[in-house]
């Protein structure tokens, strides 16, 4: 849905079309969802062998439809599915893909500009396919906004589905779907975020304190998810998830760019480093520059202080 509004800005009214490809086995209800937050149309493949999703199949519906309709920009979320699925497509198509992009823009040639972070997030590069279509690339979920937009006939077109799908590779055997163990991060108004300056587990227990006293969420940068003191699903940044919280407070954390783009949109930054010279306080709207394990204790006190100097 993200997509699709950021389409709508690359193809103007009157100077392209906005597709959304829709693939499954009885998916229909979701074409008028799809029309209203942006689709001028909507292409519409619907197979028993088509779900669940399987790399083999679905690829070779979408190489037929480049094929047909022999689209300028083709993309995708940076989703478990669209990492997989994009690649293999545009392999086959011979093209190039920008991957995990956190902006697109049109140039003045007319060529689609993608913005990739790039040398451990020191810069942020522009990419351009030059030569093959569809120019391609994949987005980080959360990164555009979601809106509702309506304007112009919609339609829908029917995608053709090969007798000889190939249908080859590993088959789905069954699914099993878990509850999330906590409430989703990105839609939390307070996110408290820890990074490689925390040092151990004995520290980022105060950074989970920390967000429990503000009713908030527990982000993390690459480094404490890799050294297992958070989960992946907590992970901010690049090729994690993007966040938009009321109140931001990144604990022990340097600011480099792979991390700065999932929180960037934020409304209020906090930073605590002990080093001065952290990148993230060029980002910060306040800056605490100390060791962590006595700032966080502070707060957490002058929190419950005055948690429990509130009338009930």
């Amino acid at each position: 849905m993200e997509l699709l509004g950021k389409a709508q800005e690359l193809a103007p009214p009157g100077k392209g079309t906005v597709s959304a490809v829709l693939l499954g086995d009885r998916v229909e209800g979701l074409v008028d969802t799809l029309h209203a937050h942006g689709a001028d149309q909507v292409l519409l493949a619907q197979d028993s062998r088509l779900e669940p999703y399987r790399l083999l199949p679905w690829v070779s519906v979408l190489e037929r439809a480049c094929s047909d309709l022999d689209p300028d920009i083709f993309l995708f979320g940076a989703t478990a599915m669209g990492v997989e699925l994009a690649p293999r497509l545009a392999a086959r198509l011979g093209t190039g893909l920008s991957a995990h992009c956190v902006d697109l823009k049109m140039g003045e040639d007319g060529r689609l500009l993608q913005f990739v972070p790039g040398w451990g997030g020191g810069v942020l590069a522009t990419i351009r396919c030059p030569d093959r279509r569809p120019q391609m690339a994949t987005v980080m979920p959360g990164v555009m906004k979601r809106r509702r937009i309506t304007r112009g006939p919609k339609g829908v077109v029917l995608l053709g589905v090969p007798h000889d799908l190939d249908t080859s590779g590993p088959r789905v055997v069954r699914l099993l779907r878990e509850e999330p163990r906590r409430a989703p991060l990105e839609g939390a108004e307070v996110v408290v975020a820890g990074g490689w300056g925390i040092g151990g587990k004995e520290g980022w227990r105060l950074v989970e304190e920390l967000a429990a006293a503000l009713g908030g969420a527990v982000g993390a940068t690459r480094p404490p998810v890799d050294e297992g003191w958070a989960t992946e699903e907590q992970m901010i940044g690049q090729s994690g998830k993007t966040v938009r919280p009321r109140l931001y407070i990144g604990i022990g954390i340097s600011g480099m760019m792979h991390h700065l783009v999932g929180m960037d949109e934020s409304d209020y930054v906090i930073a605590i480093n002990k080093d001065p010279k952290a990148a993230i306080f060029e980002y910060a709207d306040l800056g605490i520059v100390g060791d962590f394990r006595e700032v966080v204790p502070a707060l957490l006190a002058e929190i419950k202080g005055r948690s429990r100097s509130v009338p009930r």
